[in-house]
């Protein structure tokens, strides 16, 4: 049985040596074929040399060379499109995916045939910043609370998936991607196998907070037309508080002869108002934004390099 193992690469030419030696020894244990899949995603190191020369080596090795970076989302959709394996698993080159899970997540396949996709969640954070640690659990509570799909906390986009799973997520062509939303919305029976977090074993991560926090709003605005919602709630409660205030305002002054005074109260009213209509603003931005990526119909990505299959 042939299995495609996609790799996303940007700036790893420490890394991805160490991931194939490891890979190798996973696949003599399993007597399985391998097809690896790396994507270049317009490195800026030596990754495309080491790409090259272990093609050249390894007649299963593939790889594609973006034009430039395009995001791990793209690579993953390329890697998705190229495969041709019957079981197709994605994964990180930095070794933080340990291969070893593959045995078990390729058992639990064998013992299961209506299963799947069997993915990976970490049980752990230990060795990030608390307040990433922090930020990422708040975002799995957010997403599941307003989003139609369930998005597990933890998840990992290293899984092992049949064939019908992948085809059914290359059907999802949209130009904005978010990948653990859409591995949850095409459906398909998954079951998760927990792990502790591992540290890379080489180089840096290329995702600063802010990175992953802009990530994350994509994913909550890619599944969810909750905040539209709560700009909506917010500007109607709003408004039923003016009016409130208005009424108030004109009994006080024609009962009690009262002059409504107050400059700094104004200003206030004034500036909470006006920040309330910006934050909404830019929350209908953010969505036609989405709106006018789509209906450009560019590609996900471009490729310079192909390697021969």
């Amino acid at each position: 049985m042939m299995i495609s193992v996609i790799v996303p690469c940007f700036n790893e030419e420490e890394a991805i040596p160490l991931f194939y030696e490891a890979m190798e020894k996973v696949r003599l244990q399993m007597q399985e074929t391998f097809e690896y899949i790396f994507i270049n995603d317009g490195s800026k190191d030596g990754t495309l040399r080491v790409l090259r020369e272990l093609s050249a080596q390894d007649q299963q090795v593939h790889y594609l060379s973006f034009s430039r970076n395009f995001g791990k989302e793209a690579a993953l959709y390329a890697g998705l499109k190229e495969a041709s394996g019957e079981l197709v698993t994605v994964m990180d080159v930095d070794l933080q995916d340990p291969p070893e899970m593959l045995m078990d997540m390729k058992a639990m396949l064998d013992a299961d045939p209506d299963l799947d996709c069997v993915g990976t969640r970490r049980v752990s954070r230990d060795g990030e910043p608390p307040i990433r640690s922090f930020f990422a659990k708040l975002f799995y509570r957010i997403m599941n609370k307003i989003s139609q799909v369930e998005v597990v906390d933890g998840a990992r986009d290293f899984r092992l998936m049949r064939r019908p799973m992948v085809d059914g997520i290359l059907e999802v062509s949209e130009y904005n991607r978010f990948s653990k939303g859409i591995f949850a919305w095409v459906g398909f029976r998954t079951e998760y196998l927990p792990y502790e977090n591992v540290e890379r074993v080489a180089g840096q991560t290329s995702w600063s907070f802010w990175s992953l926090l802009s990530y994350s709003i994509e994913g909550i605005i890619n599944f969810s037309d909750m905040p539209l919602n709560i700009a909506s709630y917010t500007g109607f409660f709003t408004f039923i508080l003016s009016l409130l205030m208005m009424i108030f305002v004109v009994i006080k002054t024609l009962v009690f002869g009262d002059p409504t005074i107050g400059w700094p109260s104004t200003i206030c009213i004034i500036l909470f108002l006006g920040g309330l209509q910006l934050m909404t603003i830019g929350i209908l931005g953010k969505y036609l934004s989405k709106v006018f990526m789509e209906t450009k119909k560019r590609p996900v990505y471009l490729v310079k390099e192909k390697s021969k299959k």
